[in-house]
């Protein structure tokens, strides 16, 4: 399914599918958030790659095949810029891919694209409803057995937050459906025991490490201006 046909001839794969990125505020900040989060955790790794919403072609010599993952990451690819991700240029398929559920792509979600993934050989592939309206759960993870999907167990944890292991990324994929949709899903990392921030939270912790580095600097001033 992803490798090259032999096919020679010049042919047109288009940059954009002409469609939105999100199609609402619970579709656009979970798409910021995981982008931003797994850019920055995976950014001393060379070779691996983390995009979103870029269209990815899985069969060559036909434009028609392609899809556009909200998120994907691809270990064992290199960080450069891409206007596509054709599969048959490329070292692999994506190991892990999340898709964000709204009203007009949960249905293919759920079908057409499960297929489609584990055809191409994804890993793992994510599906999460932030706004709780079109799955249930409203966090599911399916990881490649055998060429098919198995589903990875999700646990409910205290406050109703949904919490599911990716082997793929070493990670935890963490869901609180009573949160606001700016914080309902947060990636957390189980070796530091604390979740990836958002660029807002990094830049708020960013912000009390000056003040409290800040303030050290100047009681150090003060001590010794007394010893003189």
């Amino acid at each position: 399914m992803a490798r090259g046909t032999g096919v020679t001839e010049a042919i047109d794969y288009p940059d954009s599918d002409g469609l939105p990125m999100a199609e609402s505020e619970s579709q656009f900040w979970p798409i910021l958030y995981v982008g931003a989060a797994l850019d920055w955790y995976f950014q001393a790794r060379e070779n691996v790659y983390v995009v979103g919403n870029l269209l990815l072609y899985y069969q060559e010599g036909d434009p028609s095949k392609s899809v556009s993952p909200d998120l994907m990451v691809v270990l064992g690819a290199p960080q450069h810029v891409r206007s596509s991700y054709r599969l048959w240029e490329e070292p692999k398929a994506p190991d892990f891919v999340l898709e964000i559920a709204s009203e007009s792509t949960y249905r293919t979600d759920q079908h057409e694209k499960h297929d489609i993934y584990a055809g191409m050989g994804v890993s793992e592939y994510w599906q999460c409803d932030p706004a709780g309206r079109f799955l249930e759960p409203p966090l599911l993870g399916f990881g490649l057995v055998d060429g098919r999907y198995a589903p990875i167990p999700v646990t409910i944890m205290e406050a109703g937050v949904l919490t599911a292991p990716s082997n793929v990324l070493g990670l935890e994929l963490r869901l609180t459906p009573s949160a606001p949709v700016r914080e309902a899903m947060r990636f957390y990392d189980p070796v530091r025991g604390e979740p990836l921030r958002s660029l807002r939270e990094a830049e708020a912790r960013l912000q009390e490490e000056r003040v409290a580095r800040q303030a050290l600097e100047a009681e150090l001033q003060e001590l010794r201006q007394r010893g003189r």
